[in-house]
């Protein structure tokens, strides 16, 4: 089969584009000829190409809306998938996910489309959402199918009215396994916290300075992974507190299994979310998660199971929560020991793999016998 995959931006790595890179690895190793279109270049095209993944760069193909610029993003992508001539195509991301599947309506290409994240719901201001709920309603008609990457969002959807009930899959991220020696202690005195989230407005780390601002009478160390546009901003914030000594910024790191595997606690304060990639990353080591209750993330962490959830946005019940796990090693231990197991029955990566290549399977065939 002849699978090609689209998304938005090569500048930025991001849970999208990380997924693509690794579904169109697994899928290339199966004996699939595939190739991903992504607008411009920089780090995602490096990690593709490292992978020894064939990728096209578009030089049309933006994040940011642009009429014209966007017409010649449709012409680019035709001109592409029509060279490639796949069997399925897939696109990632709202603005992918528009232009590849015009294009793909215009050749007669099956197209799958995963959100990421719907543009309809609470991120979105109450003036552009009427907009982008239209134009994904329109789109929705030229999808064969429209992977949701947890039960919330699909639920989303179907309440915004978007499709059929029938067009969504819901298929869970998953992730590739780590040997045990990247698993964490979560019983280590005193604890070690780590968030792994870019800097940008929906992750929210100002509410978590702000809950650990408060914690000052106990000890702990916080490991901050990522970079992006709000860093200097949460560094002088930080400053500000007086959290100087105790917050660490590690940067960008495209693999943080060890920073993981040498923390304790994983947090993470986000406003919006579809199901983070970052919180299976710490249940996988074996991490207990304290998170904020948005999006499809309790479909991950079980409050007082695996981890422990909080409103999004209120930093004292954030700030109540870690408590909790910082001052007691051994319900880490527990809560931590759940995730993995959690982890591995449900979030491996193998069965994301073969969930999609069914699906894969099915539109092929179904496009053949018609």
């Amino acid at each position: 089969m002849r699978i090609e995959y689209v998304i938005t931006r090569a500048d930025a790595v991001g849970g999208a584009s990380i997924h693509v890179r690794d579904l169109a690895s697994a899928m290339q190793q199966r004996g699939h000829a595939v190739t991903v279109l992504v607008g411009g270049t920089g780090p995602v095209t490096e990690q593709l190409g490292a992978a020894g993944i064939p990728f096209v760069s578009l030089s049309h193909l933006q994040r940011a809306i642009h009429p014209w610029q966007d017409l010649l993003a449709i012409r680019e992508v035709t001109a592409a998938l029509r060279g490639f001539a796949p069997d399925i195509v897939s696109t990632h991301t709202a603005k992918a996910g528009l232009v590849g599947r015009i294009a793909c309506r215009y050749l007669g290409i099956p197209a799958l489309y995963t959100p990421h994240g719907w543009t309809i719901g609470q991120r979105i201001s109450p003036l552009a959402g009427p907009v982008f709920t239209a134009v994904e309603r329109l789109a929705a008609r030229w999808s064969a199918a429209i992977v949701c990457v947890c039960e919330y969002e699909k639920q989303l959807a179907i309440q915004k009215r978007i499709a059929p009930a029938s067009l969504f899959r819901v298929i869970h991220n998953g992730m590739p396994d780590v040997d045990p020696g990247h698993f964490s202690d979560p019983s280590t005195h005193p604890p070690r916290l780590c968030s792994v989230a870019r800097f940008e407005a929906p992750k929210d780390h100002s509410t978590l300075v702000h809950a650990l601002a408060r914690m000052t009478d106990i000890p702990w160390q916080l490991d901050l992974v990522g970079d992006g546009p709000l860093q200097a901003e949460i560094e002088t914030l930080v400053a500000r507190l007086g959290l100087a000594e105790r917050v660490r910024f590690l940067g960008y790191q495209r693999d943080p299994s060890l920073v993981l595997a040498r923390s304790q606690i994983f947090v993470l304060s986000s406003r919006s979310e579809a199901f983070p990639r970052s919180i299976l990353e710490a249940m996988r080591a074996g991490l207990p998660v304290v998170a904020s209750d948005v999006g499809g993330v309790s479909e991950s962490v079980v409050n007082e199971g695996s981890g422990l959830l909080a409103p999004a946005g209120n930093p004292v019940a954030l700030a109540s929560q870690l408590r909790r796990l910082t001052e007691n090693g051994s319900f880490r231990q527990r809560l931590g020991k759940q995730g993995r197991l959690s982890y591995s029955d449900r979030f491996r990566f193998e069965t994301m793999v073969e969930t999609m290549a069914a699906l894969y399977e099915e539109l092929y065939l179904r496009t053949t016998a018609g």
